[in-house]
């Protein structure tokens, strides 16, 4: 794609991550980054084709270099839909549209098809971050004024990048999440007690009825997990899209999940799976990503019908994995306020957004100066009414 120079450092447009070497992608990112965010990950989605253009996921990043040296680089993507976002943006696409304006092709700034907290522009450790970050905001904006783009969107954001980038014009929307905290607890029996009398015993309840149908699970991972087991995770996460229809938010291929067995996966994969005594083959799977201080829970699936199998695959094995691994908290992915009553808090996660029509801009912004007071009202309330202590001493 094309290359500008600002002030003397070459910025360049990229059409797909593997015209960024993974050795400079590494060198800013760090190794501390999470799983989502890592050159392997983002071109394992686009080479197995779950994030390309015919998918509406166009890759868009952009570098800068001084010299032959990278200096910083902006995970983005072209969008021709909202899908695959978990950040739901129709009162913005419905106002465009009554403004008479294109809301689509947008710029998106995020890991694709992850609603995982962490976005932010990467940027060597010795430039200065500041005015490394108002350049490629400047960079965007030309570039999306010169290609007739209403909007760029970053999601998910880091919240120790989010001021920096409200101070560059970005306006923030905040909406809701879940998070577990492990607050110092050793073990599940630690987790239980930090619940109210009748929830502890509802916890109980639904997992002794996961032993009293016959089913174990067991988690797998590392060494442990091969292109098999991946090609089965990935069946069951196909016949759980299926079911919802049109709703079903199917984006991942199945290259993708075998790609997971690979090596430079694998050691951030952890697998639960769900067999009867007397099966050999598994009944339901989930699949969490891991970076060894915290875990983040994605797809599950289940060819049986089993009452709490669903909390037991998806929040209780993963919390005891989590406690058994030293892990310090667990997103269990987007939606679903059930969550909070199995020991996961309300959490605010924001969103940035730069919209190139002045109306437009006008009109959002106000209307974000009213919902995200309201939203951070309803964050307080929902931890109010939470059925267990939000701190414990270890």
């Amino acid at each position: 794609m094309s290359n500008n120079r600002i002030i003397g450092l070459n910025i360049r447009w990229h059409s797909s991550i593997k015209e960024i070497s993974e050795c400079h992608w590494k060198i800013l990112t760090g190794d501390q980054v999470n799983p989502f965010f890592r050159w392997s990950w983002l071109a394992a989605l686009e080479d197995s084709n779950s994030v390309n253009p015919n998918q509406g996921w166009q890759p868009c990043h952009l570098s800068l270099w001084r010299g032959e040296r990278p200096i910083a680089v902006a995970p983005l993507y072209l969008k021709a839909h909202s899908f695959g976002e978990f950040v739901f943006d129709r009162p913005f696409s419905q106002l465009a549209h009554e403004l008479g304006l294109n809301y689509y092709p947008k710029l998106i700034g995020m890991s694709p098809l992850s609603p995982v907290e962490g976005y932010r522009f990467f940027i060597a450790f010795e430039e200065e971050e500041e005015t490394i970050t108002k350049i490629i905001m400047e960079a965007i904006d030309s570039f999306a004024k010169a290609n007739g783009i209403l909007s760029c969107n970053f999601l998910y954001v880091d919240p120790d990048w989010c001021m920096g980038a409200e101070k560059l014009g970005c306006r923030k929307w905040i909406n809701q999440n879940s998070l577990w905290l492990s607050n110092g607890q050793k073990n599940f029996s630690d987790y239980l007690d930090r619940f109210n009398s009748n929830q502890r015993r509802n916890i109980k309840r639904e997992r002794k009825s996961i032993l009293n149908a016959g089913v174990k699970v067991i988690p797998l991972s590392g060494n442990e997990l091969d292109v098999q087991k991946l090609e089965c995770m990935y069946r069951f996460y196909e016949d759980h899209c299926s079911r919802w229809g049109a709703w079903g938010s199917k984006y991942l291929s199945e290259d993708f999940f075998r790609g997971l067995s690979k090596p430079e996966h694998r050691d951030k994969i952890v697998l639960f799976q769900a067999y009867r005594d007397t099966d050999e083959e598994p009944i339901a799977m989930s699949l969490c990503v891991t970076d060894n201080e915290k875990l983040w829970g994605r797809y599950w699936g289940a060819n049986e019908e089993i009452p709490n199998l669903h909390f037991e695959l998806c929040y209780y094995s993963p919390i005891n994995w989590a406690l058994e691994n030293g892990i310090s908290s667990f997103d269990p992915g987007a939606g679903g306020l059930h969550k909070l009553r199995r020991g996961f808090i309300a959490k605010p996660h924001a969103s940035l957004h730069r919209w190139y029509d002045e109306d437009l801009n006008l009109l959002i912004s106000a209307w974000l100066n009213k919902v995200n007071g309201l939203m951070i009202n309803e964050i307080e309330a929902v931890n109010n009414e939470l059925p267990f202590r939000l701190n414990t001493t270890s």
